[in-house]
């Protein structure tokens, strides 16, 4: 099948390419009381440049040099739906992109500071990317444009 077509079994949405854990989603919800409004940038640099970074929505700016993934939607423990839920714009440099295009990403969360200036570095945590190659299906269920 040509790479700039959709496979004829992709009928629904296409995939999320971003997702978070449970544990992820709890820090979330306590940074969000303390930061306001949250998004994540995913560099392409060494060291802690390579990890996710927290923000405060608009205290990074991005451009056309990054590209959205996609939103997390984020429901806080004990909270439903519609009782406290909020999203989480994800962002990644396009020059990283390129390169992990072909994965799926899971935004977890370990013991360990990291460096920079993510909002959970003074919590005694970090935040990491856990990743995984798209299936196959999962690669021609999205749209040519988002390849």
């Amino acid at each position: 099948m040509p790479d700039d077509a959709r496979s004829p079994r992709a009928t629904a949405a296409p995939p999320a390419r971003v997702a978070l854990t449970d544990d992820a989603a709890a820090l979330l919800a306590r940074l969000r009381a303390v930061h306001g409004e949250l998004m994540f940038h995913q560099s392409g640099g060494c060291c802690d440049g390579s990890s996710p970074m927290c923000f405060p929505q608009g205290e990074f700016v991005t451009s056309d040099a990054d590209v959205h993934l996609g939103d997390l939607a984020v429901a806080p423990p004990g909270a439903g739906a519609a009782d406290g839920s909020f999203t989480v714009p994800v962002w990644m440099s396009r020059n990283q992109f390129e390169y992990w295009k072909h994965t799926h990403l899971t935004i977890d969360v370990v013991p360990g500071r990291g460096a920079g200036f993510s909002v959970e570095a003074p919590e005694g945590v970090r935040f990491i990317i856990r990743s995984r190659l798209l299936s196959d299906d999962e690669w021609y269920a999205l749209l040519p444009e988002e390849r």
